[in-house]
């Protein structure tokens, strides 16, 4: 079966910039963020491996871990580190997967299960469907899946609004509505009654629809 939102995200163990990483032992009872790479020394990636490390201390506020992965060794991770920092002004400061052998690629469906080789013979092209972000929660459910074409920078304010989102909603019987952001207004579920709302959201609400219903953020 495909991995899909709510499927259990598949442990692994598998080797990294800061060693080896079980990865339901690493994360714990952290929310995750892991976003994968086709190749290392690829232009976008490279802004994106920069402005994740210099946006860490958002991810940490949030309770979130994050890890990225790359197809090919720790020698090269090592060695592109050095031009992050160069280039973004930041090196990473969380641990990259060395997926050399495609393990964790295939088990996160971003390569087909045959997919086999020297990676170094690989172009990013050949690792383009590794373009993937997985929000995974405490309880390891997989919460959001994001793929981006190689070509487009990934939007990382996004993935914090979403996780944002994600806690509000889970702490809350409310959804939050379209280009939602901190502080603005939320929706109350269709599982909350108009009595229990007016006990549940004391600030008062206000009634667009009966399935439509605006309460100020808890």
């Amino acid at each position: 079966m495909s991995l899909q939102l709510g499927s259990i995200a598949p442990d692994f163990t598998q080797d990294s910039s800061e060693g080896p990483i079980h990865f339901n032992e690493w994360a714990g009872n952290s929310w995750v963020v892991l976003f994968s790479h086709p190749k290392d020394f690829t232009p976008v990636c490279t802004t994106e491996l920069g402005t994740v490390a210099r946006l860490k201390g958002e991810f940490d506020k949030r309770g979130v871990k994050v890890i990225g992965l790359s197809v090919d060794p720790v020698g090269d991770h090592t060695r592109w580190a050095a031009d992050i920092k160069e280039t973004q002004g930041t090196a990473p400061n969380y641990p990259i997967l060395a997926d050399a052998d495609f393990k964790v690629s295939k088990l996160y469906e971003m390569l087909p299960a045959s997919t086999s080789g020297d990676p170094s013979k690989r172009t990013p092209a050949d690792n383009q469907t590794v373009r993937n972000v997985f929000v995974i929660a405490p309880d390891k459910k997989i919460r959001l899946i994001l793929i981006y074409p190689m070509a487009t920078g990934r939007n990382f304010d996004e993935i914090l609004r979403v996780i944002d989102s994600l806690q509000l909603t889970d702490a809350h019987k409310v959804a939050t509505p379209a280009n939602w952001k901190q502080g603005d207004d939320v929706i109350i579920t269709t599982a909350v009654s108009d009595e229990e709302a007016k006990t549940r959201f004391p600030k008062g609400f206000k009634t667009l629809k009966p399935y439509l219903r605006l309460t100020p953020q808890p």
